[in-house]
């Protein structure tokens, strides 16, 4: 196992407002990682440095690749991303969406057709790519966009170079059925040799699903290593300004986050 993704000294500058104060990151490729924290810590913020998204100071490295000299093209054949929120101005069809994720030049030999269909069916939308995006619902959206993105990248290893998924908030419009799914199929991806970085708010689906979860409070990391680790009562309070009970399921290995609302009366 190698450090596909390789972050130091990431700083982030809004006007007089330094959003990111000296980030590092790692991440794995074979392991899902999970970006916790309050609104406002930096999340989506770096996120968008690691994508290329925004420019930044520091260092970050995608398979040996610097981020920020990388070319457009370069980076979409080694990562798909989903943003927080996807707009649409003109009429597309589910199907033209997903195929926006097969941009010429990334992909090689792909039987198009089937590829969409595919990336549709593993999100739960088969038989929905005629239909209009701008009449779907907004948890059936979030899953069209993630199916352009798993269309992009799909093989987590190509000729021996891993692949990432960076999704922020993947499952912020889903019920819990599809909640469950996405996550699965995130974490399915890096046990398959890619990688997965996702920002997520629910801790108890990050405590399952993660194999590292990065803890960020007002721009900085505050703690990051195995769930078990970081999702503390202790590291948890202090960065939410809530109280917060960690607990294990009883003869079993799993364990859950609870806040502790009656001490917040």
């Amino acid at each position: 196992m190698f450090d596909m993704l390789e972050a130091r000294d990431i700083r982030v500058r809004l006007g007089k407002t330094e959003i990111l104060r000296g980030v590092d990151l790692t991440a794995q490729a074979g392991r899902f990682t999970v970006i916790i924290g309050p609104n406002g810590s930096g999340k989506t913020t770096l996120l968008r440095a690691l994508t290329g998204e925004i420019g930044f100071t520091g260092q970050a490295t995608l398979n040996g690749v610097d981020i920020a000299s990388a070319a457009p093209l370069t980076l979409a054949g080694m990562r798909g991303v989903l943003a927080q929120s996807v707009s649409l101005s003109f009429p597309f069809t589910v199907h033209e969406v997903v195929r926006l994720g097969l941009t010429m030049g990334t992909q090689v030999n792909v039987d198009i057709p089937a590829r969409i269909a595919a990336a549709l069916a593993r999100v739960d939308m088969e038989g929905f790519g005629a239909r209009l995006y701008q009449d779907l619902s907004g948890g059936e959206q979030q899953r069209v966009q993630l199916a352009r993105v798993l269309a992009q990248v799909w093989e987590p290893v190509v000729h021996g170079r891993p692949r990432c998924l960076f999704l922020d908030e993947p499952i912020s419009s889903l019920d819990i059925r599809h909640q469950l799914q996405i996550m699965q199929i995130v974490r399915t991806y890096a046990k398959a040799g890619g990688g997965g970085v996702a920002i997520l708010h629910d801790l108890n689906l990050t405590a399952h699903f993660s194999d590292q979860v990065v803890l960020m409070d007002k721009g900085l990391v505050h703690a990051a290593g195995a769930p078990r680790a970081v999702l503390t009562p202790e590291n948890l309070e202090t960065v939410y300004g809530c109280p917060m009970a960690v607990g294990t399921v009883p003869q079993g290995m799993d364990f859950f986050v609870l806040p502790r609302i009656a001490e917040m009366a």
